[in-house]
């Protein structure tokens, strides 16, 4: 056939004439089809309308034409208007008809004092179009359309890795001239904002003087360590809503803006919408990130000077110790830790970090809680001594904060002593007594040997512990967190943070199916695999590991240069390995816990050098096994242990010189039933279970920059049928691992099912399951059923996002009651708390109108639902991980900023509709709540929940950890009486508090808080700038934000 379709792939609304084309599809072909998101179904629509009527159009006559234009676009605006009326309350689309004859308006500009009008220079470029600009012949330069843009901007961002006075040289007289119009008119307080970097040395200090000569507000980032940016792009912000930007390849330079061969794209926002609100997205978080300092020629000189120094530099500045998202996010989990009674805690965090920048802002953050807040700092060479008093003394603004304990000096007022291990020990711990320092920060606290550190932890009795590690785990194969921690770790960094922020290097991850049959090795979930069983199926013959030789060879770089670890099951199997490599002329060792130390320091030293590639260990976390010039990773033992592979993950991502990526090969066998891939491979990508096989499908498209993941072909299925089988789906199966686990005698519990099992809350509450069901079906008592046991025990499962302290010690205590309290005996806060939870519980089951009081009667007439919900609470109670903070302004709302709320809670927390113990239902994303004169703003970040589309992704998100931005409904006016209300909410009394999730299918919104209005842009909808009045935490941050700089 001749209008056969082509194999490929497709992204187009299908038609009539599309779907007769479809259903003629014949052979070998198959045509797979989805709806239309609702989020990008306006776009799609419009898109393809504008194609139709574009084709439709020209197919009309030059004489024609113009009318027929016109015509066709009244009466489809016309139409519309009369469909879309009918479903919802969109502005009068009427008044957007075209009229006749055709007109294009071109400016609207103010009269000179002649009475002539101004005029307004229009780029060659029209402003509706985008385009490519290479420098080629016969099209204009990028530097002379860039130059003719100036003149018609209100505002202009601009953003290069290196400014030069050659490049910036053509358009002064034209950016003064912008700079000084908009004074002159009262416009942009900032007409000209300029982001700029010191990499390599390019940008010129005499460039950035000219430019603040003009009125430029410049912001420079003095990071030479990694190539932090190297975006090129300008934005030009006009206030009718025909914005352009350019993006691509030419910095300030001359060469680049003229004769250069350079591409670049000039993006118009009237057709390209969502990339011009990208790059304004990006631009304000990089603008508002702490990464840009403002321009200071002083500061220039002295970080451009340091920079081409060769010797060793530490800069310590007020802005460094600004916390990094990352950081601060584990100062939170300290913070958490501490609320919930634990005060010695680990922090666990790469090297580079920043551990000791933690622990300084940590103890200025304890300094204003406690009453007296003597230190003590311990770390094991002076060199870190030094410097972390340096940090302290800077974080502190207290020049002469502390004393050194370590060598030959001593202290001698011992308020806040920096004390090496040695120098304590030495002296003895005798005359201390144990409580005369308050905090106690202990650094590289692997490092110590065991019974100085012992003795030292066994004396001291702080308020306040925190012991500072990258590594968890001493030489003497012991695990920090078990031995002084009861196994616990108060705050670690995920390796995906640390590589986002360039403190490790990238990781290249392959997964390659290895043939080998593990069904036939013994396994139970949650104790592994026979490890005899195990090293025999590796050690049977050559062949396994001749293979794994292949695969090296063909994906190192260089295997002369290499330096790898391989991971092994056992002490037999490292040598195996270590004797074929060997053989084939890679040269190899063996290690382990037992090989004497100057075995092991030598097998290290032999690595760092370049004479041994490979180290095989078995013991696989020891310090003796820790080089950062490592950069090949071959995972040889199958786990699916999260910490486990994290763990060995991030023994390769350790930054050194010249050192770029780390090559990470990890062998798939044939797993037996039951083992899960999905809890290693959920660790390090985030996101849900049921994100995990698209991840793999579309090839792992959200790694961190520079970062790759491969799975071959088989490796891919093992790992998807996995993920989709490993965790039982049949409830028949969960229900015999019950009662099996029952059998044992032990009392059954929801927290204690959940660990032995390795089942999570989403395996127990699915299908309008839950966990009374899956006890009542495994024969475990129960309590009497009540009336509308099915109705409640559906609902449990809606409240596994309960994460606050508030919430989870009212329900369980109120639910430990044997009878329903009386109403009357509560205050207004807990009356709305109790209503939280009936309404949440209760709604299905009770009339329109019952009151709160019947609510809870219906509560306490089916005791096993209270007793589940009691379990369930205890699980929660454990997984509370942000610190929390009430409403000042709303004492009477039990909300606390930064859990988790659904919209029924929302309600029910500001007293929407009373006494009454049902909710009214909250469909839409904003809500005036007279009652307590609120504006309740709930929106979705990821309005597609996790199917990226860059045409809705910049709508809402956050700028920076205070600022969000948020579109208003579409029928938002900034003059209407909400639109109004928003800008002057604070004037007029009226609060605003925000509620976000990341994506459409989260049950549960964050509770950001009260804002305040800053500014906005347009209107229907209008782009809102909120201030918050306390900032997102880190991790929330990193997730809402549009850029993270």
């Amino acid at each position: 056939m001749t209008d056969s379709l082509p194999p490929g792939l497709y992204e187009v609304l299908v038609t009539e004439v599309l779907a007769e084309r479809l259903a003629g599809i014949e052979g070998r072909l198959v045509a797979r089809t989805d709806g239309v998101r609702a989020a990008e179904v306006a776009d799609r629509v419009a898109l393809h309308l504008s194609r139709v009527v574009e084709r439709a159009i020209d197919g009309v006559g030059d004489e024609h034409r113009v009318d027929v234009a016109v015509a066709v676009a009244r009466d489809l605006v016309a139409r519309l208007d009369e469909l879309v009326a009918a479903l919802a309350r969109p502005p009068a689309l009427r008044p957007q008809r075209p009229v006749e004859p055709g007109t294009v308006l071109r400016s609207v500009t103010a009269r000179r004092p002649d009475g002539t009008p101004d005029e307004i220079a229009e780029p060659l470029i029209p402003l509706l179009d985008t385009t490519l600009l290479t420098n080629a012949p016969g099209e204009p330069r990028v530097g002379s359309q860039v130059l003719a843009e100036v003149a018609s901007a209100d505002r202009i961002d601009v953003v290069m890795a290196f400014i030069r006075r050659s490049g910036i040289r053509p358009l002064l007289d034209a950016l003064g001239r912008h700079c000084e119009r908009q004074a002159s008119i009262g416009g942009e307080a900032v007409p000209l904002r300029v982001l700029t970097t010191t990499y390599t040395g390019s940008t010129e200090r005499r460039a950035l003087d000219e430019l603040v000569a003009l009125g430029a507000d410049v912001r420079v980032s003095y990071d030479t360590t990694t190539t932090r940016l190297h975006a090129k792009a300008w934005l030009f912000h006009r206030r009718s809503g025909h914005s352009t930007a350019y993006i691509g390849s030419s910095n300030l330079t001359h060469s680049a803006q003229v004769d250069g061969l350079e591409w670049n794209v000039r993006v118009s926002a009237a057709r390209n919408a969502a990339v011009v609100a990208k790059v304004a997205a990006v631009y304000e978080s990089y603008w508002q990130s702490g990464d840009f300092r403002p321009y200071d020629a002083d500061e220039f000189d002295r970080e451009t000077e340091r920079a081409g120094d060769a010797g060793p530099a530490v800069l310590l500045s007020p802005i460094e110790l600004r916390p990094e998202p990352f950081q601060e996010r584990l100062l939170e989990q300290l913070a958490v830790a501490r609320g919930q009674g634990h005060h010695r805690n680990l922090l666990v965090s790469a090297t580079g970090t920043g551990k000791t920048v933690m622990a300084a802002l940590d103890y200025v953050r304890l300094r204003r809680e406690l009453p007296r807040a003597r230190l003590l700092f311990v770390a094991h060479r002076q060199e870190i001594l030094d410097q972390s008093l340096g940090t302290f003394r800077y974080a502190l603004r207290e020049p002469s904060f502390g004393e050194r304990w370590v060598g030959g000096h001593r202290p001698t007022r011992f308020d806040h002593v920096f004390a090496s291990i040695q120098s304590l020990t030495a002296a003895g711990l005798a005359d201390l007594p144990p409580d005369h320092f308050d905090v106690v920060v202990v650094d590289e606290f692997h490092r110590g040997e065991a019974k100085t550190y012992r003795a030292l932890l066994d004396h001291v009795r702080p308020r306040e512990l925190l012991a500072l590690t990258a590594t968890p785990e001493r030489s003497d194969g012991v695990w920090v967190q078990d031995l002084y921690f009861d196994g616990r770790i108060a705050a670690e960094l995920r390796l995906w943070d640390a590589i986002d922020q360039h403190r490790l290097v990238p990781f290249a991850y392959y997964g390659i199916h290895d043939g080998l049959d593990l069904r036939q090795v013994p396994w139970r979930r949650g104790r592994g695999y026979d490890l005899e069983g195990l090293t025999n199926l590796y050690t049977a013959s050559d062949a396994w590991a001749r293979q794994v030789v292949k695969e090296v060879a063909e994906r190192a770089d260089d295997l002369a240069t290499m330096r790898a670890l391989g991971f092994c099951v056992s002490v037999d199997h490292a040598r195996f390995m270590a004797r074929v490599f060997n053989e084939t002329g890679i040269a190899s060792v063996a290690v382990w816990a037992d090989s004497p130390v100057d075995e092991r320091q030598a097998a290290l030293r032999n690595l760092a050098d370049g004479r041994v590639q490979v180290v095989f260990s078995v013991d696989l976390f020891n310090e003796g096994v820790d080089v950062p010039l490592v950069d090949t990773l071959l995972l040889l033992r199958p786990t699916d242990s999260p910490v486990l592979f994290l763990q060995q993950l991030g023994r390769g991502l350790r930054r050194a010189p010249g050192k770029s990526v780390c090559t990470v090969l990890d062998f798939v066998g044939h797993p037996p039933p039951g083992f899960r891939f999905d809890p290693r491979f959920g660790a390090l990508l985030g996101g849900t279970r049921k994100d995990l096989p698209r991840q793999v499908e579309q090839g792992f498209p959200f790694l961190p920059a520079g970062c790759h993941m491969e799975l071959d072909p088989v490796a891919s299925a093992i790992v998807l049928r996995s993920i989709k089988e490993s965790v039982p789906t049949r409830w028949t199966a969960k229900v015999d691992e019950l009662r099996t686990l029952a059998a044992t005698g032990r009392p059954v519990t929801l927290a204690w099912f959940l660990d032995e099992s390795g089942y999570d809350l989403a395996d127990v509450y699915t299908g309008n399951r839950g966990w009374s069901d899956l006890c009542e079906d495994a024969g475990v008592p129960l309590n009497a059923p009540g009336p509308d046991e099915t109705t409640l025990r559906r609902a449990v499962g809606r409240l596994d996002h309960v994460d606050d302290e508030e919430r989870l010690s009212f329900f369980r205590r109120w639910l430990a009651l044997d009878a329903p309290p009386a109403l009357d005996t509560l205050s207004e806060r807990e009356r709305r708390l109790a209503r939280l939870l009936v309404a949440s519980v209760g709604t299905q089951a009770l009339p329109k109108d019952a009151p709160l009081e019947a609510g809870v009667e219906l509560l306490w007439r089916h005791p096993q639902v209270r007793a589940e919900l009691d379990q369930l609470f205890d699980v929660l109670a454990d997984r509370v991980d942000h610190v929390h903070e009430g409403l000042a302004t709303h004492p009477d709302v039990p909300l606390q900023v930064h859990a988790r709320y659904t919209r029924l809670e929302i309600l029910a927390a500001f007293g929407v509709g009373g006494a009454t113990a049902r909710v009214s239902p909250w469909q839409t994303g904003v809500w005036w709540a007279p009652e307590a004169q609120a504006d309740l703003l709930a929106f979705t970040l990821d309005k597609t929940s996790g199917s990226f589309s860059p045409t809705t992704r910049y709508r809402d998100y956050a700028i920076s950890r205070e600022l969000i931005h948020w579109e208003s409904q579409g029928v938002t006016r900034a003059d209407s009486d909400t639109g109004r209300r928003y800008q002057h909410h604070a004037s007029r009394g009226s609060s605003v508090m925000l509620f976000a999730r990341l994506r459409n299918d989260d049950r549960a919104f964050w509770f950001l808080g009260p804002a305040t209005y800053v500014t906005h842009e347009s209107e229907q909808p209008m782009a809102i700038t909120w201030k918050l009045e306390r900032p997102l935490p880190g991790d929330l941050f990193a997730q809402f934000a549009a850029a993270v700089a």
